[in-house]
């Protein structure tokens, strides 16, 4: 009884793991089959305004504002390269609407870099900042046409840090937008300078927002991009992390205030996120727009400068890669949208680990052969009592046959019979299951680290392998896995059903089968592993045959 407990356990862990890959390829399908909803009349959204309708009025706002509409006039383009960013700035409303990440190619192979924002009406992903009230600079009639003393500006190589000023004026109200750009920095400070010389006191608000097409940009490469979170999401000290989808912005919109946090836009392996300064109270919203747009943003307490005075507040925009030092800086939660799913807590030692190796080696797939190896040494000793169980209930087939046959079909006899020998030969027929138990919650966590982790975008390994974060272009590292997996299944006892039997002999196809479009680096760490777990099973169990060869003699 114990013996069929044993197989069939077994037998349902493969199963789990085989139903495991089957729904990640069934995602995989969907994300490369999803097409965006192509819009009708794309000039639509070129010509639609950005829709604004604040959480916050300060007290001079109308009541019941409209939004936001489009002005007659236009604005100019503002090119600023710093050495890891190119971005453009519109001075109609001082947006951003378009960054472009300098150290990260498009596409394999390429020279052109990353377009993570940009104004095209299909993908459009802007980032807007303003002050809204009914003294200017942005009102209900549209946003402010700011003025700028050039349209490029350059950070020179002998300075860290380059300013770009956008000025506005009106019925004394004097408006500086400053944009601060920094070397190595992917983060941007906006700050607003208010200036009032007028009689009466200016009250406004400070918005900042994100607005994005429930679409990726055209330049995503052919990433294996399975189940990776592609919407919004807030932070705020009571839910650090909280995702906003595209149809939650349609269905239930975000209306919250919170001290602190960030509103964010997140895709695979990029951010965009605005930051308030430390310590203010906002309120955060979001918004679907019928033009096909989705709004994450902010808007400030109400800012009240009297006459005479001069107020200065200030915001900051993130926008480049997810990479968990530079998010930590820029603020507190943002690592955690590198979402690492329910085995964060192993992902995180395991990323750690192949970080300190990539530092001394500077190959990604150098670096998971190591942890993988190292994850192997952690649990030697476990694996050694599973294997040394299997090769024992191994070597007790034959004797388990002639029970069967002594007791014919008295199946209790048997199954007493057969218990009595794993006691006598100190067996556990379970034992053997630990090690696949092991492996699913590490194969689980790795999985995630090779797939939300920037650095291995576009990381080469060896020979044909030049991208670890996608499929092996010639299935070789599959086949290999499949190899590894059959080598090592020739070691265990065969289950005593046929049709199990014959299951299990399918299984490395299916499985060859099923990971054969994963991303290169797992299934390296899968070849390895199984390699590693087949070299550790034989070892042991040629050494127990040697004993028991000693002990006969």
């Amino acid at each position: 009884m114990q013996e069929k407990i044993l197989h069939f356990l077994r037998l349902a862990l493969y199963a789990a793991a085989f139903l495991l890959a089957f729904l990640l390829f069934q995602l995989w399908e969907k994300e490369r089959a999803i097409t965006p909803p192509l819009i009708e009349n794309t000039a639509q959204i070129a010509a639609t305004p950005t829709e604004f309708t604040p959480v916050v009025k300060s007290p001079a706002l109308v009541e019941n504002q409209a939004a936001l509409t489009a002005p007659t006039k236009n604005g100019q383009l503002i090119t600023v390269h710093t050495n890891v960013l190119e971005v453009k700035i519109d001075t109609l409303g001082g947006n951003i609407v378009e960054s472009k990440l300098l150290d990260y190619p498009a596409s394999l192979g390429s020279k052109t870099p990353f377009l993570l924002m940009n104004d095209d009406p299909k993908t459009r992903y802007i980032a807007e900042s303003g002050l809204e009230s009914n003294s200017g600079p942005d009102t209900a009639k549209g946003p402010a046409l700011y003025q700028a003393a050039s349209t490029q500006y350059v950070l020179p190589g002998n300075q860290t840090d380059l300013i770009v000023k956008l000025t506005w004026q009106q019925n004394g109200i004097h408006i500086a937008k400053l944009f601060t750009f920094s070397r190595d920095s992917y983060e941007v400070r906006v700050a607003y300078t208010i200036a009032n010389q007028s009689t009466v006191p200016w009250q406004g608000n400070l918005f900042t927002q994100l607005l994005r097409t429930d679409a990726p940009t055209k330049n995503q490469s052919g990433i294996v991009n399975l189940a990776t979170y592609f919407g919004a999401a807030v932070s705020s000290p009571e839910k650090p992390f909280n995702k906003i989808t595209f149809k939650s912005m349609l269905d239930n919109p975000l209306n919250v205030e919170s001290r602190d946090g960030w509103a964010a836009m997140i895709q695979h392996y990029f951010i965009t996120a605005w930051i308030p300064p430390q310590h203010a109270v906002s309120n955060y919203y979001s918004k679907a727009l019928p033009n096909g747009l989705y709004v994450i943003g902010m808007t400030s307490a109400p800012i009240v400068v009297a006459p005479s005075t001069t107020y200065t507040t200030e915001t900051k925009l993130y926008t480049g890669p997810a990479i968990e030092n530079l998010l930590e800086k820029a603020a507190p939660a943002l690592k955690l949208t590198i979402d690492y799913g329910w085995f964060w807590f192993i992902s995180d030692i395991i990323f750690w680990m192949m970080q300190k190796i990539y530092d001394l080696f500077g190959n990604w797939g150098v670096s998971i052969i190591l942890v993988t190896l190292i994850i192997k040494l952690l649990f030697y000793k476990l694996s050694d009592k599973s294997y040394r169980s299997m090769s024992k209930l191994k070597k007790l087939q034959p004797r388990i046959e002639a029970l069967k046959e002594r007791c014919g079909n008295d199946k209790q006899k048997y199954t007493q019979a057969t218990l009595d020998l794993y006691r006598q030969e100190k067996v556990n027929p379970m034992g053997g299951c630990l090690p696949v138990l092991i492996q699913i919650p590490v194969f689980i966590a790795l999985y995630w680290v090779l797939v939300e982790n920037v650095q291995l975008r576009q990381a080469p390994f060896i020979f044909w392998i030049h991208d670890l974060s996608i499929a092996d272009p010639y299935y070789v590292l599959p086949v290999l896995m499949g190899l590894a997996m059959f080598a090592q299944q020739r070691l265990n006892p065969p289950p005593p059903d046929p049709m199990q039997a014959k299951v299990m002999m399918f299984m490395p196809l299916m499985f060859t089968f099923l990971f054969a479009n994963f991303p290169a680096g797992l299934m390296l760490y899968w070849f390895v592993n199984t390699a590693l777990s087949f070299s550790q099973q034989w070892f042991i169990m040629h050494r127990i045959n040697k004993e028991t060869d000693v002990k006969a003699k």
